[in-house]
């Protein structure tokens, strides 16, 4: 055999390139070193880069900077497991940084990450590419991202890794996830409830607290509440609601079960296994704050649906919300309220409430909190509305001067809700009255200029309930709240419009009132509101109405009609026709104004208890102002002045006047004989008239213009009302009584005249004379003794609603006026069965005084068109 002879190695081949080891100490050599081809170099640079990603945001900044993502992004689905995990691992840590958040959108790698969420796939690689997806589902953008290429899918299977990192990461993205409601309704597709209630028995806080609060959203909707039901969800919560380590995870358990017990089933699921009782044993027991807080809340959200009220209440919830308002925390004083506000729409409640829960609330309404204050009344609000026994408890507590501070609170709720139980307060008499001897109707001219609508529609409807009496409105006018309530009656919202005028129709029953809210411009708006169909209201047409039939000089003179009800009253006075939308001057500027040729103003007035200016002459001292002369001692005092004026029986004045008075009825049966006596004798009785119009105080009233200002007085109307009351009145009747006052008035104004001479009766001359004497235009309606159609109807009416003879008064074109008179028809009397309608008659003031004319004849044609 021959020698072995070693064998040398083979030289490497000429075109392989030698193994070199290069250590680097720059990000930026490193990031070069990921477009290598070789898988070694490639693990070994994705290694080295999530090491230095880990250290710090900086250097997160960094490797964006140096261009790092854009090669990362495609290792991600490189065929080497090692590069692709650690591909997956640096993703994970970077995706924590906002721009680079922005870049991986716009690369749009979620489906690579989300592949990497495989079953096939490693542990670590599920743990980072689900800390990726967590990190990027905090902005929406992401999230749709996620959504669209099939992420909670697989989300939801890794809560079941047996890694807790997983586990995390998935219920986080799945809690950020199922924010938007197309996810949620994805999730309920998935069955996701039963694999989240499993996380609340993990031994990681954490995680127990994500799943808790993707409970709490996803139990927003009905199918995860009954799914949760279904699997038992209601045990795991209560269980923990009792475990006290638990009690860093109680307020988000409270929060899942708020949501639940909006489910009647699951309610009275939780009541018959005795949950119910714990839930509120807890909430009245525990001393954290949020946790009553949110046991509140919980009580809040199920207690809209009644059927869940009438369970609370058989569990007696309404002890536990009392026990709550008394905790110090504001945050569970507002709760507690809260759940109040809802409960007490069960009238049971609103019972149990009257004796405990009151007296509480109304402590809150002295809190400093606004948010408190707020919620009390609330409370208050719902409590009194429509119970008077609630009201009249709140007012027993001293509820009037808290609520009324309220109304000046920043808080548009708390200002409303405090009108609101002020105006339940005042349905009651007592309080009302004690509501204002609080100057409530000062306190309400703030919320009356409010720009929210709800408080404009609140304070408008206080309004309406406490200016039942004239000093609430005679308070309300002097405090200038009627300007902001008229301003209301603009508004486009229909409640606050409604409300508003119902407020005025309130405040229009007393002249004074009705005449400044006239002023205010009041009538020109309801009627512009009354001819839209879509603003009108029942309230603003009843409104019109009233404040017309209460300013009945503005009726008058707007409609040219007044009916058998609207009485005319003293300091009524006739301007004459004016077109809509014209304002009517007050009396008083219409004194104060020069005669000028325009018609006379007719003045209505029996005051005469005032005694005149000392300046006045003794022929002046029977004339004053003041109060009527219809009562009783005023009749006495009016009898004696004119038996010692002269003046004997209204019967015997009649046939035989006595010589010398200064009435109107001497006067008339003076000129009655003057066809006997001479010229002179005319002359003399003209120079009488005279020296008696002059003896009649100015109307303008003398002395310092501070001082208080009456309307004109009217001797002669004020005799005219004695003696029809002393002789018409006692008629009984109704058709002679007319007749006879229809006589009355007719004498009064000149008597009966023709038709045939009616164009010689001068009346124009007879009215300018009065009206240069008194220097005005207004003329008292008892100074005229040549009247017309016009002055004889307004007489006529007045008088009659002196003595309750119901009568219209009508105005007709060229200075004609009438007074309709309904009667029923005598041949009907006694007969079987309905009685027929009334017939309208017209009563002749001119040429037949005392006859009744039925209305549309002939006769009463010419009597009016004549």
């Amino acid at each position: 055999m021959g020698k072995k002879i070693k064998k040398e190695a083979e030289p490497p081949p000429k075109d392989v390139f030698d193994p070199l080891t290069i250590e680097s100490k720059k990000a930026a050599t490193v990031v070069l070193m990921l477009n290598s081809p070789e898988e070694e170099i490639l693990a070994k640079a994705c290694e080295a880069i999530y090491r230095f990603a880990l250290k710090g945001e900086e250097n997160k900044a960094t490797l964006l900077e140096l261009g790092a993502v854009e090669p990362l992004t495609k290792l991600l689905t490189h065929e080497d497991k090692i590069v692709r995990r650690n591909a997956t691992m640096i993703f994970g840590i970077l995706a924590s940084n906002n721009d680079v958040k922005k870049l991986l959108r716009e690369l749009d790698v979620m489906s690579s990450v989300i592949a990497q969420l495989a079953p096939e796939e490693e542990v670590v690689i599920h743990e980072f590419a689900s800390l990726c997806l967590a990190n990027m589902s905090a902005e929406y953008t992401s999230k749709v991202q996620i959504f669209e290429h099939g992420g909670l899918e697989p989300l939801i299977r890794l809560l079941a890794s047996p890694d807790p990192d997983v586990k995390k990461n998935s219920i986080e993205c799945i809690y950020n996830l199922v924010q938007d409601f197309q996810c949620r309704a994805t999730v309920q597709e998935l069955n996701a409830v039963p694999p989240i209630l499993d996380l609340l028995k993990s031994e990681y806080p954490i995680i127990q607290l994500l799943a808790l609060k993707t409970l709490g959203v996803i139990t927003n909707d009905k199918e995860s509440r009954v799914m949760l039901r279904d699997n038992q969800g209601m045990d795991h919560l209560i269980k923990i609601l009792e475990t006290k380590e638990l009690n860093d995870l109680h307020i988000e358990a409270l929060s899942v079960i708020a949501n639940c017990l909006e489910d009647m089933d699951t309610l009275v699921l939780i009541q018959q296994t005795g949950g119910l009782k714990k839930l509120l044993s807890f909430a009245e027991n525990s001393t954290i704050p949020d946790i009553q807080k949110n046991a509140a809340k919980a009580i809040t959200k199920a207690a809209y649906d009644p059927e869940n009220r009438k369970l609370f209440h058989e569990q007696e919830v309404e002890k536990c919300l009392v026990a709550l308002l008394g905790s110090e925390n504001d945050g569970t004083k507002i709760a507690a309220s809260q759940a109040i506000s809802v409960m007490c729409e069960n009238s049971s409640s609103k019972e149990f409430f009257n004796n405990q829960g009151i007296p509480q609330l109304i402590q809150s309404l002295r809190s400093d909190n606004e948010e408190v204050r707020e919620a009390a009344a609330l409370a208050l609000a719902n409590l009194t509305t429509c119970n008077a026994a609630n009201a009249n408890a709140a007012a027993e507590a001293d509820a009037i001067d808290p609520l009324i501070s309220i109304l000046s609170s920043k808080r548009d709720g708390a200002i409303a809700s405090a009108a609101t139980v002020l105006a339940n307060m005042a349905m009651q008499e007592p309080l009302r009255v004690n509501m204002q001897n609080h100057d409530v109707m000062h306190a309400l001219i703030g919320p009356l200029r409010s720009s929210n609508t709800v408080v404009q529609s609140k304070a408008a409807l206080l309004v309406a309930a406490t200016a039942c009496d004239v000093e609430a409105r005679t308070e309300l006018r002097n405090s200038g709240g009627l300007g902001p309530l008229v301003e209301l009656l603009r508004s486009k919202n229909d409640e606050v419009r409604r409300h508003a005028s119902w407020a005025v129709m309130v405040c229009a029953n007393d002249e004074l009132t009705a005449v400044e809210l006239c002023k205010l411009g009041a009538l020109e708006i309801l009627e512009e509101v009354n001819l839209s169909v879509s603003r009108k209201n029942k309230f603003s047409d009843a409104a019109y109405n009233k404040l017309l039939n209460n300013y009945l000089s503005l009726k008058y003179s707007l409609t040219g009609y007044l009916s058998s009800s609207n009485i005319i009253g003293d300091g009524f006075y006739d301007y004459g026709r004016i077109n809509p939308g014209t304002k009517l001057l007050p009396l008083k500027d219409l004194c104060l104004q020069e005669p000028s040729d325009l018609r006379a103003v007719l003045l209505v007035n029996s005051k005469s208890d005032i005694s005149p200016p000392p300046s006045m002459e003794d022929k002046s001292s029977d004339i004053g102002y003041g109060r009527s002369i219809s009562s009783s001692s005023s009749l006495r005092r009016a009898s004696k002045e004119k038996t010692n004026a002269g003046f004997g029986s209204p019967t015997e004045d009649r046939s035989e006047p006595t010589s010398g008075r200064n009435t109107a009825l001497s006067k008339l049966a003076m000129k009655e004989k003057g066809s006997r006596k001479g010229r002179g004798k005319k002359e003399e009785e003209k120079v009488k008239e005279e020296e008696e119009v002059a003896a009649v105080p100015k109307l303008i009233g003398e002395g310092s213009p501070d001082k208080e200002w009456y309307p004109p007085s009217d001797p002669d109307f004020c005799v005219y009302v004695y003696e029809v009351t002393k002789s018409i009145f006692p008629i009984t009747n109704i058709k002679e009584q007319i007749e006879a006052l229809a006589k009355y008035v007719a004498e009064k104004m000149g008597g009966k005249v023709s038709k045939e001479k009616l164009h010689d009766f001068s009346w124009e001359l007879h009215i300018s004379e009065l009206k240069f004497q008194l220097k005005s235009n207004v003329v008292p309606i008892g100074l005229i003794k040549q009247g017309i159609f016009y002055h004889r109807a307004l007489l006529f009416k007045a008088l009659a609603d002196k003595i309750g003879i119901g009568c219209s008064l009508v105005r007709g074109e060229y200075g004609r006026a009438w007074n309709e008179i309904k009667l029923m028809n005598e041949t009907r009397k006694g007969l079987i069965g309905a009685l027929p309608p009334p017939e309208v008659y017209i009563v002749d003031l001119m040429f037949h005084p005392g006859g009744l004319m039925k209305l549309k004849s002939k006769e009463a044609d010419l009597y009016i068109y004549l």
